[in-house]
């Protein structure tokens, strides 16, 4: 036979779907969670023997979520995660940990403490990973639409045969925005930070006179650095939700920049990272998480 390497052992349970009620008070606090739990270590011989003496059961890995959710509460998605990390970088064959979350808000209805209605908004999502005692967290957002109907402009490109795409000085820029930030330590008000730099990058989104969907994820990855110091490294990818002017000459009426076609695919896709200066880069800290997750 010939000689392999083998390498990137992990296993675990993917989509645990945790509601936890805060029941403390006769307001109660509902927290949503969806987490994907892995494993890192001695696990060789599961995979060139079947032994399974290191491999701790993905089932087991399941209930941990939901009798550490018990145990310690949650209180975000962030902390949640570093409580499984303490939990499995304890036990036995395990050398580091890679966990993620969904978060899904939910919003009180006034008539009483306990009746809620399902948020129409972004995901918060959240990673943590571990190397035996050191603990790497990310946050990060998903599925956060935003539009502007005026105010962005798109000229100036190069253009060859194959273009026919007309330059404009005012069209609709509509995006959903994934971001995921990485945070220099562990000590964070995470719920705080979340929503500081939700807020940076939807006021520099709307702020931004946009000459390119570029220029604006650059202005919303300045000002979410700008607005939170925790966050050192910051990951925004964006798909270009384009709208297209209706042509209604053939119906005898005009349409000054009124009636369009919202296209689904195939759309443009921009992304960038930025990064303070003089922040080394932690590639371990985004193993396992896409490129901009």
């Amino acid at each position: 036979m010939s000689d392999y390497t083998l390498s990137d052992l992990q296993h675990g349970k993917a989509e645990v779907r945790l509601v936890k009620v805060d029941r403390s008070d006769d307001v109660h606090v509902l927290h949503d969670l969806n987490v994907t739990t892995q494993l890192r270590g001695d696990f060789t011989t599961a995979y060139t023997e079947g032994d399974n003496s290191h491999v701790h059961a993905t089932d087991t890995q399941k209930n941990s979520v939901y009798a550490l959710a018990r145990e310690h509460g949650v209180t975000s998605p962030e902390a949640f995660l570093l409580v499984l990390a303490d939990h499995w970088s304890a036990q036995p064959w395990v050398t580091g940990t890679w966990f993620a979350a969904e978060s899904y808000a939910w919003e009180r209805l006034p008539a009483n403490g306990h009746s809620f209605v399902r948020a129409a908004q972004e995901t918060r999502t959240a990673w943590l990973q571990s190397y035996g005692d050191e603990r790497f967290v990310l946050g990060g957002l998903t599925d956060l639409v935003v539009l502007k109907s005026t105010g962005s402009e798109f000229h100036g490109f190069p253009r060859d045969r194959f273009t026919t795409l007309a330059g404009t000085d005012d069209r609709i820029l509509a995006t959903s925005v994934t971001a995921t930030w990485r945070y220099a330590s562990t000590e964070v008000d995470w719920d705080t930070a979340y929503a500081t730099v939700r807020a940076a990058m939807t006021g520099a989104f709307a702020a931004t006179h946009s000459l390119a969907l570029q220029q604006t994820i650059h202005a919303m990855a300045s000002a979410a650095l700008d607005a939170c110091p925790e966050v050192v490294e910051i990951r925004i990818a964006c798909p270009n939700k384009h709208h297209f002017l209706v042509d209604l000459a053939p119906f005898g009426l005009d349409n000054p920049g009124e009636v369009f076609f919202a296209a689904d695919r195939p759309y443009g896709l921009i992304s960038a990272t930025l990064t303070r200066d003089g922040v080394a880069a932690e590639p371990r800290a985004w193993a396992g998480v896409g490129a901009h997750a």
